[in-house]
């Protein structure tokens, strides 16, 4: 497999398989969207099946806290290959002291594969922290699959990897101006062996701490990514966890996209860069930079849950797994 991110995935004989789409958290916006993702899935040759709430509104829910409990436990009762969400936004951590975690975990062993990204943390972290099973870090159905533009190459090679059981690891290149981490033993050079992968959007792993929805990871490689926050808020964050005491039970963080907010002048040249070197300043661990993944077109998948292994040389970075499921 290739370390760059523009071969990270590649494509399989295609098979048909059962995807189940339901919602979780928000309601949708955009039903043209929701149609076009339905479509273009009908269309790669899959089994579509809709849970019957999944366009419902209650607010700005899709449905009541008991509508989307009882979406998300038929998702776990589909038999399907897939359980993917048509969108994130707000609302799962709502319902994570009702989920029936020995649901999940059945369905999980039958080969179910829970799939979404932003809110959708909440449940995964919930999973992992109660069950130790393996969800999927990636695309949700509205803004990856029904995008009014081609949807990403890249994304679905990835996809269709996890359906067909080819998926072996995620590659990406490191930027030109830092390298994977100064604070590292060797940053141009390094090798952590297997240890669990664990993580996702930034600010909803903030709202866990505490609870025992939060998954207790020593030796880990924790990711993190965000959208719409300054970066002097994703730093409050990170620093969240640094005093928590979670970053240094990690082996390594990685970065992934943080996309959607705008400098002021009064920042007078604070940014992200900022951020990564400060935090850098604070651990002892490698973090590196420029995951594919998090709110924007191009994402890997990732099992969150999952022992994987973390190699850098020189601005190659490659998380691998291998056939683990």
């Amino acid at each position: 497999m290739s370390k760059n991110s523009e071969k990270n995935c590649c494509s399989h004989e295609h098979t048909s398989k059962h995807i189940y789409i339901y919602s979780p958290a928000g309601s949708l916006r955009d039903k043209a969207a929701f149609r076009r993702g339905i479509k273009r899935l009908e269309a790669m040759g899959h089994h579509v099946e809709v849970d019957p709430s999944a366009q419902d509104v209650h607010m700005r829910f899709a449905g009541n806290d008991e509508v989307r409990l009882a979406a998300i436990h038929r998702a776990a009762e589909s038999g399907a290959d897939v359980a993917l969400i048509t969108r994130g936004a707000y609302g799962l951590t709502r319902l994570l002291p009702e989920i029936d975690y020995r649901l999940i975990a059945s369905s999980i062993e039958r080969g179910t594969k829970f799939v979404g990204l932003s809110d959708f943390t909440a449940f995964q972290s919930a999973v992992l922290a109660k069950t130790g099973h393996v969800t999927w870090a990636g695309p949700c159905l509205l803004t990856d699959f029904g995008s009014a533009d081609e949807p990403d190459e890249i994304t679905m090679a990835c996809f269709d990897d996890l359906l067909h059981g080819h998926g072996e690891g995620a590659g990406w290149r490191l930027p030109k101006e830092r390298g994977a981490g100064e604070n590292a033993r060797d940053a141009n050079q390094i090798y952590i062996p297997s240890s669990t992968l664990w993580g996702g959007n930034l600010a909803v792993l903030n709202d866990l701490i505490g609870t025992p929805f939060m998954p207790k990871i020593k030796n880990g490689i924790l990711f993190v990514e965000d959208v719409g926050e300054h970066p002097y808020r994703i730093e409050r964050m990170l620093t969240q966890l640094l005093y928590a005491g979670i970053l240094e039970k990690q082996r390594a963080l990685i970065l992934g996209q943080f996309t959607g907010y705008k400098l002021a002048a009064h920042d007078k040249g604070f940014k992200f860069q900022t951020v990564v070197d400060w935090i850098r300043s604070k651990i002892q661990i490698p973090v590196i930079c420029n995951l594919p993944f998090g709110h924007v077109p191009t994402k890997v998948l990732l099992p969150v849950g999952a022992k994987v292994e973390l190699s850098v040389e020189d601005r190659d970075a490659l998380i691998y797994w291998g056939h683990f499921h």
